[in-house]
C-alpha cells in the first residue's frame, strides 16, 4: 500500500481522486489502494455470500456490505477505511456514504500490499472505534486471526477451516470448501 506524504490530505482529496483510483486516509496520510487479485475476490464473494446467507437464514436485522463500502470510524473526518467486508447491526449509521461509526464486524483479506494496514494500523483503529469482531484474512499464510474486541484475549489463529464467530451464534464459515484457484 503506497502512502502518499506530499501534504496533509482529507477527505475532499479521497472524493476528488480520478475514477477508479482507491484510498484509506489515516490521520492525514493517504494510503493508496492496489487492485484486488482474483483470489482475493474469490474469498471476498464467497466469505460474504456465507454471512448474507447466516442472517437471511436466521432473519437478522444486520446487513453486509463488500467493499467498496466507505467506513468512517468515528466523528474525526481524517479516517476514512474500505474494509473488504463490513457488517453493520445498526441502520442508523448506514446512509448513502457508507458507514458512520464502527461496523459491528470488519473483515480483511490481506494482500502484499496492505500487510502492515490489517495486521497493525486498522487493528488499532477498529478497536479504539468500537468494532466488536474483526479478522484478518491471510490467502498467503493460509490463516485467519479472529480478534473478539471486547475482550483482551489474544487472536484465535486458524487455519483455512472452519471458522467460528463470537458475535453470532452458530455462524461457522468453512474455508476450506472455497474455491481459491481456477
Amino acid at each position: 500500500m503506497q502512502v502518499l506524504q506530499k501534504k496533509r490530505y482529507s477527505l475532499q482529496d479521497i472524493y476528488d481522486m480520478p475514477e477508479g483510483e482507491r484510498a484509506e486516509l489515516l490521520d492525514g496520510q493517504l494510503y493508496m489502494m492496489a487492485p484486488p487479485t482474483t483470489t482475493h475476490q474469490r474469498i471476498l464473494n464467497f466469505v460474504s455470500t456465507e454471512i448474507n446467507l447466516y442472517i437471511r437464514k436466521n432473519k437478522g436485522e444486520c446487513e453486509v456490505f463488500p467493499a467498496p463500502f466507505a467506513v468512517f470510524p468515528d466523528a474525526d473526518t481524517e479516517k476514512y477505511f474500505e474494509p473488504d467486508i463490513s457488517v453493520v447491526c445498526d441502520s442508523k449509521k448506514v446512509d448513502e456514504r457508507g458507514c458512520h461509526g464502527a461496523p459491528d464486524w470488519i473483515v480483511e483479506i490481506v494482500s502484499p500490499s496492505s500487510r502492515n494496514m490489517d495486521y497493525y494500523l486498522k487493528l488499532s483503529e477498529y478497536k479504539k472505534a468500537g468494532v466488536k469482531e474483526y479478522w484478518i484474512i491471510d490467502p498467503i499464510k493460509e490463516n485467519v486471526l479472529v480478534y473478539h474486541m471486547e475482550s483482551s484475549d489474544a487472536p484465535v489463529i486458524s487455519g483455512f477451516g472452519i471458522i467460528r464467530s463470537n458475535l453470532y451464534e452458530g455462524l461457522e464459515i468453512d474455508l476450506s470448501s472455497m474455491k481459491t484457484k481456477p
